[in-house]
């Protein structure tokens, strides 16, 4: 399906820095199914103003979000144990095969959309949440040791910047959005992720190191502009302060997991500039909402917030609420296709 939305040149630009035209939508990353040729080409059809690289983790082990981003690493390889990815002395099958997958999906990447000549966005695991879901050699999670952290941030930040070159050499007329996945990284700041043993939970990680240590990842990799910087949180608590302070140009959350408590973190993110991503469509299920349920939680918070409805067309980008690996890919269509009529409708409002 295609998008009878006006074309690229007649939109406005959205607030300055932003790659996005208002009303705009787009996914969170992952699908159902294991082609990465038809699953790019639904993207590019429902989603032609900011499509992204679909992640299709039901091909296995190395296709998942945190397989896929060890790949990347630098000088760290990795193998899959059965608690989990843990890091290994010298690169094997596993390490692999997360190479592998990746460097198929970049090949169909350019073959089905070298030309694209708008915003594109990618994704990898955030270093907390890898920290948090890597073990040591002897069992524990990376989480448990600062210097391993350090290590794994530096190693990640100069793999993935390796791979935003790669990506930009496949696609040269775009500009790169990269997401930063860190779901995990509320739960390693209230000290709730569990040990290795499950009996007990590890030390909760202070906000300046996390920030330090995200800003470093960012930094290294969006260098020169190399591409655009965003943080995606599906979790309780999002740390919005020390994301916006960290570098994130904007901020993906699932919108149903958004309290009016965090209304003045909201606020003062808007209020900077940054961009919003907001999983405002259920991301698995039977049966949408209608198109006015679906795009009225976003009015709401605008509304409580008490910004100019224009603005909300420019800043903020809908998505569904999570990745859609689990959904069937009928709905997943289903899904993409009101993300996009719901970001126009809040264009058309605003009008």
């Amino acid at each position: 399906m295609t998008s009878d939305l006006p074309g690229p040149g007649s939109r406005p630009p959205t607030e300055p820095g932003c790659p996005w035209r208002a009303g705009t939508a787009t996914g969170v990353g992952s699908y159902p199914g294991n082609d990465p040729a038809e699953a790019l080409r639904i993207v590019l059809g429902e989603l032609p103003e900011l499509p992204h690289l679909p992640e299709l983790p039901a091909r296995g082990p190395g296709a998942d979000l945190t397989g896929r981003t060890a790949g990347l690493l630098i000088d760290m390889p990795v193998r899959v144990e059965p608690s989990g990815w843990r890091f290994a002395d010298r690169p094997g099958r596993d390490t692999q095969r997360a190479r592998d997958h990746l460097a198929r999906d970049l090949d169909v990447l350019e073959e089905v959309a070298g030309g694209h000549d708008g915003p594109f966005k990618i994704q990898v695991c955030g270093p907390w949440t890898l920290a948090a879901t890597i073990e040591l050699r002897g069992g524990d999670r990376a989480l448990k040791d600062p210097g391993a952290v350090r290590d794994l941030a530096a190693s990640l930040a100069e793999g993935v910047a390796g791979h935003v070159a790669d990506v930009r050499r496949r696609l040269p007329a775009a500009r790169i959005l990269l997401q930063l996945d860190e779901p995990g990284l509320p739960a390693a700041l209230a000290g709730t992720v569990p040990t290795a043993s499950g009996f007990d939970r590890l030390r909760a990680i202070e906000e300046p190191v996390a920030e330090d240590t995200l800003r470093t990842v960012i930094e290294t990799v969006c260098a020169d502009d190399a591409a655009y910087p965003l943080v995606h949180c599906c979790a309780r608590n999002v740390p919005y302060g020390l994301l916006r302070r960290a570098g994130a140009k904007a901020i993906s959350v699932d919108l149903r997991l958004v309290p009016e408590r965090d209304d003045d973190a909201v606020g003062e993110t808007i209020d900077a500039g940054t961009g919003l991503f907001l999983g405002a469509v259920p991301a698995t299920g039977t049966v949408l909402p209608s198109l006015r349920a679906t795009g009225e939680p976003v009015r709401g918070l605008w509304r409580r917030l008490g910004f100019p409805p224009a603005r909300l067309a420019r800043q903020v980008v809908i998505t569904p609420a999570c990745g859609m690996a689990g959904a069937s890919p009928r709905y997943v269509r289903d899904v993409l296709e009101r993300c996009r009529d719901t970001a126009r409708m809040l264009y058309e409002a605003a009008e």
